[in-house]
Parts: C-alpha cells; structure tokens; sequence
C-alpha cells in the first residue's frame, strides 16, 4: 500500500466553482445561463429561518427566474423527503434545482433530479456506484457549511427509513454544475455544527490520502484541506464572525471534497454511514468518535501516508505520539468528548452495525481489507 504507481491511470471528475463574499448571489446568473425558468429551491428549515434561502432566491427573482420552494428536509435525508421533493418538481413543471445549505439539502437535491428524470422510480433503486444512466437536470449548489463537500462531489447519501440504513448513490452524473462558494452563510453556522462539519472535511480528506484509489492529484488536495482544517477550524471556533476564517474552512471542504470524490474514502465513512442509519446520528460526530480507532487498525496498510497526516496535524510538536493519537488529541482540542455509547449507541447492535459497513460501497477503497470481527473491534473500541 505504501508504494503506489504514479502512472496509474486515474479519472478527475469536478464542477464549475467560484468562490469569494458575494458568490451565492450569482445564483440568479447561473440559473439563467444553464437554461433554467422555473427552479425547486431545495433548502431546510434551519437555512431559510437564517435568511439565505431568502438571498438565494432574490438572486434568481432579479435574473427572471421563478422558484418553488422545498424546505422539508432532514438532517440525513429520508428517502421519502427525495420522493416527496421529485414530485414537487413534477407539479410544479420545474426544469432545474438550486440547492442552499448543508449536506443533507444538497444531497436531497441530488436524490430529486435523479428520480425527476427516471420516471418516478424509488430513489433507492439508485443505490450503489454508477446507477445513474439518465443525466439529471441543471443542479447549482450554494453550500451554508464548510465540511460536507456534496456540493462538489460525485456522491449523494440518503436515509432508507424503512430499513433504517444509509444508502450511497456513486455517479459523475451526480456532480452539480456549480457550487457557489460564499463565506458569509457560514457565519450563522452554531459552534457544534462547525466543529461536525470541520471534522467531516478532515475525515474527508484523510480517507481520500489513504485511499487505494488516490492519484497525485488528489493526494494534492487531500494534504491542503488537512493543512487549512487543523490552522482554520481550532481558529473560527474562537473567530467566528472572521470572513477570513471561515473561508480557510470553505476552502478545505473544496479541497477534501475534490480529493474524495475521486478517490473515494474507507472505513470511517462506512462505519458513519451504519451509525447514521440505524441511530440517525450526526455523521461528523460520528466520524470524530471512530476516527482514531480505523487509523489504528489501518495504520500498518498505509503507515506513511498516516505518518505524513500527523506531522501536518501535529506541526511537528508531536513526534513521539503515533497519528492516531495526534488525530485524537486535534479533536478534543475542539472539545469533541465521550463515545459511541454516550451518543446511544448499544454493544447489542454492533454485529449489524458491522455487517452494515462491511457491504458499504465505501469500505472497497479503505487501504486495509477490514473484516466483519475487525470492524466489530473498532466499534467496540469506540463505545
């Protein structure tokens, strides 16, 4: 795992961006130009009451373009939110999306044209890497939060309630036309979520170093976004009306996210994704409480690579503590604590939860091939 061959062939897929205060009132612009007339808003009820839904859609309105708005969205989006948004769609003869918010609108958005253009199929027939054969309609994402990098990525992820489980959707039809990258929403952002977020961009951009799909160029962009997280976040967390900062933090969720999309991530994700579909947890906390533990169990796979991660966290302070400890000690300098057991997860489900991640589409690319006892060890760990 440790030598890797550069000449490997590799594909880079990537949206339009534009990044700067003031981009999310392109919006309007970008929606006329990919053709747009009549566009679902996509948002939740969080990001509307902060206003940015609103500015969203004062852009489109000055560029001639009407809207509906869909706010009926939750954090880790049910697959009957993307069923209910697609037939919003249908009614309301949209012919394209903008989504504003986190991850869970932007991938709800995703979820949404992929269903308007299959025919009113279920969502969740989609799951799995490359499903998507119809190309969805025009997508313009405008992100409210510095982490999850849906508005860049080939990924969306989508809550099957009925099976309490996370289901991954894998298309470069998936990847949006274009994100606007506006620090100013991210200054409504509660300490909590910036902290989740922040951790899921490093989580990001760590799997996708480690990944046995990495490139040269993704590897560039996974080492910036660890770099700008472990200065930016500790610092918009004591900063966080600071434009500066925040836009350091957006500028490592545009770098991890270019860096996962197309390397993809392993374990800590998988894992994520089981703990979010049985308990309906946060996916970046959960991502914190596991972190160090898949590091461990991965480290002899990857040792350098880890190695490089933990001199860039620890800045050279830390030469005697292993990566996974200089991970953990990162966090909790945040003020992330306790365990999975503190969040309500139980030693009963662990044997599903491990069965869960070990089918997970994201397991395939962690650089260690984890058993089901191996994974069931790190929950355990992690309790």
């Amino acid at each position: 795992m440790n030598q890797r061959n550069r000449l490997e062939l590799r594909k880079f897929v990537a949206p339009e961006f534009v990044c700067g205060q003031g981009a999310l009132r392109l919006a309007g612009r970008y929606a006329h130009n990919l053709g747009m007339r009549r566009v679902l808003l996509v948002t939740d009820a969080g990001v509307r009451a902060a206003g940015w839904a609103d500015a969203v859609g004062e852009s489109l309105a000055r560029a001639g373009v009407s809207f509906t708005i869909f706010d009926s969205v939750s954090p880790n989006p049910r697959s009957s939110e993307v069923m209910a948004g697609a037939e919003v769609y249908r009614s309301e003869d949209c012919n394209g999306i903008v989504a504003v918010g986190g991850g869970s609108p932007m991938d709800c958005a995703k979820g949404i044209g992929v269903v308007s253009v299959s025919g009113r199929r279920d969502i969740l027939a989609f799951e799995g890497v490359d499903r998507v054969s119809v190309p969805p309609p025009p997508l313009v994402c405008v992100p409210t939060t510095a982490g999850s990098s849906a508005d860049l990525s080939q990924f969306a992820i989508i809550r099957d309630e009925m099976g309490r489980r996370k289901v991954a959707i894998i298309s470069k039809a998936l990847v949006p036309d274009i994100s606007l990258l506006d620090p100013e929403p991210l200054t409504t952002m509660p300490r909590e979520l910036t902290v989740d977020t922040g951790i899921d961009a490093l989580s990001h951009a760590i799997e996708a170093y480690v990944s046995n799909a990495s490139s040269p160029i993704t590897d560039l962009h996974a080492l910036e976004a660890i770099r700008l997280t472990s200065t930016a976040l500790p610092a918009v967390i004591r900063s966080p009306d600071d434009l500066n900062l925040r836009f350091s933090t957006l500028l490592a969720s545009l770098h991890a996210g270019l860096a996962f999309s197309n390397a993809s991530v392993g374990a800590v994700h998988a894992m994520s994704h089981a703990l979010g579909g049985v308990y309906d947890l946060a996916h970046g906390r959960c991502n914190a409480l596991l972190l160090e533990d898949v590091i461990e169990a991965n480290y002899e796979a990857a040792s350098s690579r880890y190695d490089r991660i933990g001199a860039i966290i620890g800045r050279g302070q830390d030469e005697l503590m292993a990566p996974a400890e200089v991970v953990a000690s990162f966090i909790r300098s945040l003020g992330v604590a306790g365990t999975l057991s503190s969040l309500g997860v139980t030693g009963d489900m662990i044997p599903a939860l491990a069965e869960r991640a070990y089918v997970d589409p994201c397991q395939a690319t962690n650089p260690s091939d984890l058993s089901r006892e191996e994974i069931e060890e790190i929950y355990e760990r992690a309790l």
